[in-house]
């Protein structure tokens, strides 16, 4: 693997870096401000529109769409993508700026690289322009979903329409008005092979039958304008022609679409991290405590220089990962995929709580990024799966491999 970047994206480094400087961290706040207030509630903040607009203008625009996808893509590898998205993920609000936030990224891969001619024009390209947003529903309250061979919300065929009923829940980006796409997996043929009995399907999000149980927090927080959702699915009927791939064909799309997903999020989560420690050695050099710098204190040294090498190596596996996505396939670099799903929000987790702990009381609160972002890792290793279910995966993978060598 190469460590040095391409002429192509140290030049993207760079004007994204810029990017961020003049226009994303001067308004972070305003942002947390507007989604926090409750008189804002699932509305997206004013600016948002212009500054997807600035970032379109300077080529900053779809960066996340692999390089197979040809028209739809920006021509970067999985590789190439890493920087960039790990730049983003430093201010959690900002991937929406450059349209490469979830779920519209796993959205639009699954239409750029599955859907029919039909789908992609009445949907992807208005997701690719930034005009709509989109929904992705895979998870049920009454069933363990780590387990997706227990999703049982129905897809039945009648005559040239699918109707379907069943419950979904922790429904991310449902109650932003933009969102107009709803991608649901849900069970089609019961007596199939347990990896053929689910498929994949297109709801318009103004359907009859879809409607709102409840919203949910998480760890106290509504995530507006986007939000979780517990969402019910009644007789809802979409015309056959809605269905992706083919019946049966749910967990090769879904498969296709967690695997770009989770490297996604782990990318963000080592900028979210790096940035927790660079926030961390301001502070310690310029905060006194019983006569002396923190910066001073062995015990702050062995945090800072532990977070450092935390973060080093997350990141050198996340690229390694991304690496082999690339030359091989998500399948063959499945193991890899998994092990930085499990490495990296773990690791965010203990950097940014480092860094909450040497801020004392100013590090549970807003005034610095640490707060939100050790939040944002702690639910991450639930969100696409959790932790165990990828080290079981991962450790049944490699008994098995190095048991035929």
């Amino acid at each position: 693997m190469d460590f040095d970047h391409s002429d192509k994206v140290k030049a993207l480094v760079a004007k994204l870096e810029a990017f961020m400087d003049a226009n994303v961290y001067p308004i972070e706040h305003e942002i947390e401000g507007w989604n926090a207030d409750p008189a804002n509630r699932w509305q997206p903040w004013p600016g948002i529109e212009v500054m997807k607009e600035k970032a379109r203008a300077e080529g900053l625009w779809n960066l996340f769409l692999p390089h197979e996808y040809g028209e739809f893509s920006p021509g970067l590898t999985n590789l190439e993508y890493a920087p960039l998205a790990e730049i983003m993920g430093r201010v959690p609000t900002s991937p929406e700026f450059f349209n490469c936030s979830a779920p519209d990224t796993g959205n639009m891969e699954v239409l750029a690289k599955f859907g029919t001619p039909e789908q992609q024009e009445r949907w992807l390209k208005p997701l690719l322009a930034g005009e709509i947003r989109s929904v992705y529903m895979m998870t049920e309250p009454m069933v363990a979903s780590s387990d997706a061979t227990n999703i049982s919300t129905t897809i039945v065929r009648d005559g040239d329409d699918y109707v379907i009923n069943g419950v979904k829940w922790w429904i991310s980006g449902i109650m932003d008005p933009r969102a107009k796409l709803l991608i649901l997996m849900g069970k089609s043929n019961p007596e199939a092979p347990r990896h053929a009995q689910h498929s994949t399907i297109i709801i318009p999000r103004d359907t009859p039958g879809v409607s709102i149980v409840r919203t949910m927090r998480v760890f106290n927080n509504w995530h507006s304008p986007g939000g979780e959702a517990e969402v019910r699915l009644e007789n809802v009927r979409v015309p056959a022609s809605n269905l992706i791939l083919g019946e049966g064909r749910g967990f090769e799309i879904a498969q296709g679409r967690l695997g770009p997903g989770r490297i996604h999020h782990c990318m963000r989560s080592i900028g979210q991290a790096q940035r927790a420690l660079e926030v961390m050695c301001r502070r310690v050099e310029n905060r006194v405590a019983f006569g002396k710098k923190l910066s001073e204190q062995s015990s702050i040294r062995r945090d800072v220089a532990r977070s450092f090498c935390e973060i080093e190596q997350a990141r050198l596996l996340t690229l390694k990962a991304a690496d082999a996505m690339d030359k091989y396939g998500n399948k063959v670099a499945a193991d890899l995929i998994a092990a930085i799903k499990i490495v990296a929000p773990r690791m965010a987790q203990t950097v940014t709580d480092r860094a909450i702990q040497v801020h004392g009381g100013a590090g549970v609160c807003d005034d610095t990024p640490v707060a939100d972002a050790f939040l944002i890792n702690r639910y991450l290793r639930i969100a696409d799966g959790p932790d165990e279910v990828h080290m079981n995966q991962l450790g049944r993978l490699k008994i098995r491999q190095y048991n035929l060598q």
